[in-house]
């Protein structure tokens, strides 16, 4: 028998409304993202792992590369923030976060030496979405003597690494910027064309920093990493994919060449440590002695140059990588077909929430 509800004769059909929460999600290592049941698209930051710094007086690490949908901000590379991406609710999709790139051992190199290694790249980190968001690792550190052993470490990722000592030698295009993945990241900085100085790794938000060539009185001087790209997607602002600082040196005999600083963002500074000539009398602390630093784990910073020295000088390892996902706030109104009561259709209208389709 049809009740009496408000008005209207029949069966009534209580719509459902209501709102599912935004929710964050920061994958520190691999995983997979399982959606909530009512979303259908994402905002994202998607970070690779950064390149890992040269050695011997090397370049700083190249950042990882850089992606953003989230309204408002940037992706790397002086580029726009991108679409959100369309999923499904209620389904998994894979995410993979990018390890750092290695970094050089630092030994070796000329007068006489057994070839540098340059650095590695670090490594891509990827949001399996229908339309997968994957972004390149951070380019390698590169090395005393300018030329990397293998095509696949010559400085080039996300963004670019820094040069370093002896960038010039043994033949042009050795000092070049190492170039940076469009939208996603800037190329590393540029050898001054001495043997005096590293370049900075390139980040996010900028180029690394050029080497300053020695012209006595005014010391040589390594570049710093590149800033890289703040984003609030977790609430308050942070930096992430700096590039790393070129390395220095220190010697009894020349002027300090200060290390770079690692761009803001995760990037490792360069080192600084005593030169010796050979044969090798005990090493003399310099000032500022310390060792380069590593990108910051998580961030997509590249790895800190080593410094200039005929013994182990090694650069430093690229940050590991990150993948930020955020499905934004929904407010749905179900089972609005058939009979409503007008209780039903008043709390609707009044809400907000009614609809004439």
């Amino acid at each position: 028998m049809a009740g009496l509800n408000g008005g209207i004769i029949g069966v009534d059909n209580e719509p459902t409304q209501g709102t599912q929460a935004a929710q964050v999600t920061t994958f520190n290592s691999s995983g997979t993202l399982t959606t909530q049941p009512r979303t259908t698209e994402l905002q994202y930051v998607v970070v690779a792992g950064g390149g890992g710094g040269g050695g011997s007086m090397g370049g700083g690490g190249g950042a990882g590369g850089y992606r953003s949908s989230v309204p408002g901000e940037s992706s790397g590379g002086g580029a726009s923030a991108e679409s959100t991406t369309p999923v499904s609710g209620g389904s998994p999709y894979p995410v993979t976060v990018g390890a750092g790139g290695a970094a050089s051992p630092g030994t070796g190199g000329p007068p006489g030496g057994t070839p540098l290694i340059a650095g590695f790249n670090g490594s891509a980190s990827t949001l399996g979405t229908p339309t997968p968001v994957t972004t390149v690792g951070g380019g390698a550190g590169q090395i005393n003597g300018g030329v990397s052993v293998s095509p696949t470490q010559n400085g080039a990722g996300g963004s670019g690494a820094g040069t370093g000592r002896f960038g010039t030698i043994p033949g042009p295009g050795e000092a070049s910027a190492r170039p940076g993945t469009a939208n996603e990241g800037y190329p590393g900085g540029q050898m001054a064309g001495d043997d005096n100085s590293a370049s900075g790794g390139g980040g996010a938000g900028a180029a690394g920093g050029n080497s300053t060539p020695w012209a006595p009185p005014t010391p040589a001087a390594s570049g710093d990493g590149g800033v890289g790209v703040a984003s609030s997607i977790t609430g308050s602002p942070v930096y992430r994919a700096g590039g790393g600082g070129g390395g220095g040196r220190w010697d009894t005999t020349q002027s300090l060449t200060p290390p770079g600083i690692g761009g803001t963002g995760g990037g490792g500074t360069g080192g600084i440590w005593p030169t010796s000539p050979t044969p090798a009398p005990p090493l003399v602390p310099g000032p500022g002695l310390k060792n380069s630093t590593e990108g910051t784990a998580n961030t997509g910073g590249g790895g800190g140059g080593g410094a200039a020295t005929f013994v182990v000088s090694p650069g430093r390892a690229g940050g590991s990588g990150v993948v930020i996902v955020k499905e934004p706030e929904v407010t749905f109104l179900e089972n609005t077909s058939g009979m409503w009561s007008m209780d039903a259709v008043y709390t609707a209208v009044k809400g907000g929430n009614w609809t004439n389709a």
